[in-house]
């Protein structure tokens, strides 16, 4: 069944046309990724589905009867809402039922007809089919799932920051009876854990989901397909962001390659012509014929555009080469802020060219861990030191300039002290030219201030580069500029991020900062999640081997033998109930809906597998 449905859709605002001709369908159940820079009207589109704003022309289609969740738009609660009160209203019409069960429970008491009995009946079955007696557990689920703790419930919503609200009305939108969602950057306000149970949430999800997103990793993860939106008008993608990135250049290799053949035939073709002209001199009407046509030929071919693709960055780091086996070191280092310890008793060490990630929840202690090796706090206890001849350049997570009336161009030539024409050449490498260099820094977005910063710290000779969540809120592009100027860099990275593509991309070492824990893993990104989580099916299995409380009668221990072979009983007859489910799949390898349904039992069949692999191997060694 579709769900959404757009058909010629435009939009216009002064002149400006930002949507031309906007078509596409989503069918129930399907997640969509909907991609394009910023400006190209991704925003504009989630707001006519909402109704928000009309089109000028076209045709907007919603299945009837199917309830559309926005997250972008926060609105307006009574004054004195709490958070809580926030999250109930996601519950209101099961209330409106409850309030009409329990007035007529009230008149039951003087009136049991039929018709009394049967309207109480009928109302106490859609309580139970909309979810009412399972609200409070849900509510929990919800806001336990997106770190919205208890304090926080019971804040007053309008003394919540910005992002807090996002995340509030996020948990809102998805404990209401919504059918399709529309996510707009749902992961900004949204620490790992937060985002990793989105990210199930919407795997499970029933409804259609349209998601605008500068999160790679997360597109990777929820979406099915995606739609670009460039230029007006919409190009589409039979996969996820990775299928997205490789399909977009096989595109343009072969549009590249079709231009090129197409410039080779217009020279040939306006020789031909240029000879067909001189002949027809001679009195040949039919040469005259044949030039023209060739002529209109060539016009047709020359109005293919060029096919075109993003200026990548041209930049290096200036490293200063370092001798020696430390950069950074640092011994019993803790620090707390009132009763609350972030750490205590960490050995920490850097060594040359490694690429280290700090991970971890929001208020773990990562940018303050990044202070301390700055020197920028103090430790409560321990020390950090920074090896010999070390030279250390940082890019904070909230960018500022000290005269953002300047130009970019002034920026350089008075902050760096750089010549004019150096200055016009490493602002051309970052992206920054013509009269782009004339823009006041103030007025820049956060990804040009983030590529400005770079820019600068660029300057000098560099051994020791820290960054502080590079690419928060940013968009693809800009995240992907900072990555290639990052690309060539020889020199050690120390960086706080939670955006997972960037930790795949460049971490050796992983550092997670976790209820008050640390963990140091020599390793990449996807090695360091295969380990934590084998560290927490192990951590189940040792809960299920506990010794039975004091009080109850000793068992005799169970014979490893046996528990081996029942374990290998239960194992075949897991693989063979998924080995038919992927014969069955091959039957209904058509039917998109009957494939969905059966790779979720699959995936949980194959969960439960790899537990039973997992406590088979305990017992063999």
């Amino acid at each position: 069944m579709i769900d959404i449905s757009l058909h010629n859709v435009k939009k216009s605002f002064g002149g400006v046309e930002v949507l031309r001709d906007v078509s596409f369908d989503i069918q129930t159940g399907e997640r969509v990724a909907l991609l394009g820079p910023n400006g190209a009207g991704k925003t504009t589109l989630l707001r006519i589905l909402t109704g928000a704003l009309e089109p000028d022309e076209g045709d907007v289609v919603l299945a009837p009867g199917k309830r559309v969740g926005l997250i972008s738009q926060i609105p307006v609660y009574p004054e004195g809402y709490t958070t809580e009160d926030v999250l109930r209203s996601a519950f209101r019409h099961l209330d409106d039922i409850k309030a009409k069960m329990a007035a007529l429970e009230s008149a039951m008491q003087t009136d049991s007809s039929r018709e009394t009995l049967s309207r109480y009946d009928r109302l106490s079955a859609e309580y139970d089919r909309l979810g009412g007696y399972s609200a409070d557990y849900e509510l929990e689920r919800v806001a336990n799932g997106l770190d919205i703790s208890g304090p926080m419930r019971g804040q007053l919503f309008d003394s919540l920051s910005g992002g807090e609200k996002t995340r509030v009305n996020l948990a809102r939108l998805l404990l209401e009876d919504t059918d399709i969602l529309l996510l707009d950057e749902p992961t900004n306000h949204l620490d790992l854990k937060s985002t990793q149970w989105l990210e199930e949430f919407l795997l499970r999800f029933k409804g259609a989901v349209l998601t605008v997103s500068h999160d790679r990793w997360f597109l990777d993860t929820v979406a099915q397909r995606t739609i670009e939106l460039a230029g007006g008008v919409c190009q589409f993608y039979a996969g996820n962001y990775s299928f997205f990135v490789e399909e977009k250049q096989r595109r343009y290799e072969t549009l590249r390659k079709q231009y090129e053949k197409s410039q080779k035939e217009i020279a040939h073709l306006e020789a031909a012509a240029r000879d067909l002209r001189l002949w027809a001199f001679l009195g040949n009407d039919k040469l005259y014929k044949r030039a023209f046509s060739m002529e209109k030929r060539i016009a047709k071919l020359q109005s293919a555009p060029k096919p075109t693709k993003e200026r990548k960055l041209n930049v290096k780091f200036k490293e200063r080469e370092f001798f020696g086996d430390e950069v950074m070191v640092a011994g019993e280092l803790a620090k707390s802020y009132g009763e609350k310890r972030l750490f205590s008793d960490l050995e920490l060490l850097i060594r040359p060219g490694e690429r280290v990630a700090v991970m971890g929840d929001n208020g773990a202690g990562k940018s303050t861990l990044v202070k301390l090796i700055l020197g920028d706090e103090t430790p409560d206890r321990g020390f950090v030191r920074l090896g010999p001849a070390i030279r250390t350049a940082y890019l904070p997570q909230i960018i500022s300039f000290s005269h953002p009336e300047r130009s970019i161009l002034d920026t350089l030539l008075y902050e760096d002290k750089a010549q004019p024409q150096d200055a016009r050449d490493r602002l051309a490498a970052f992206n920054f030219t013509g009269e782009d260099v004339f823009k006041t820094v103030g007025t820049l977005s956060g990804g040009e201030q983030s590529r400005l910063r770079l820019c600068m710290l660029m300057k000098s000779d560099i051994n020791f580069l820290i960054l502080d969540e590079p690419t928060n809120h940013l968009d693809i592009a800009s995240r992907e500029w900072i990555e290639q100027a990052l690309e060539d860099y020889g020199g050690t990275l120390l960086f706080v991020s939670h955006d997972r593509w960037f930790v795949d991309r460049f971490a050796t070492r992983i550092w997670e900062l976790k209820d008050g824990q640390f963990t140091d893993f020599a390793g990449g990104y996807q090695a360091f999640q295969e380990y934590t989580a084998r560290q927490k099916s192990l951590t189940q299995i040792a809960k299920r081997q506990d010794p039975k409380p004091k009080g109850q009668k000793p068992q005799r221990a169970a014979d490893p033998g046996k528990q081996l072979a029942k374990l290998e009983r239960e194992i075949e007859k897991l693989e063979s109930a998924i080995g038919d489910l992927a014969a069955r799949e091959e039957e209904h390898a058509t039917d998109y809906q009957k494939l969905m349904e059966l790779g979720s039992e699959k995936a949980a069949l194959q969960e439960k597998l790899d537990g039973l692999y997992e406590q088979w191997e305990t017992l063999a060694e």
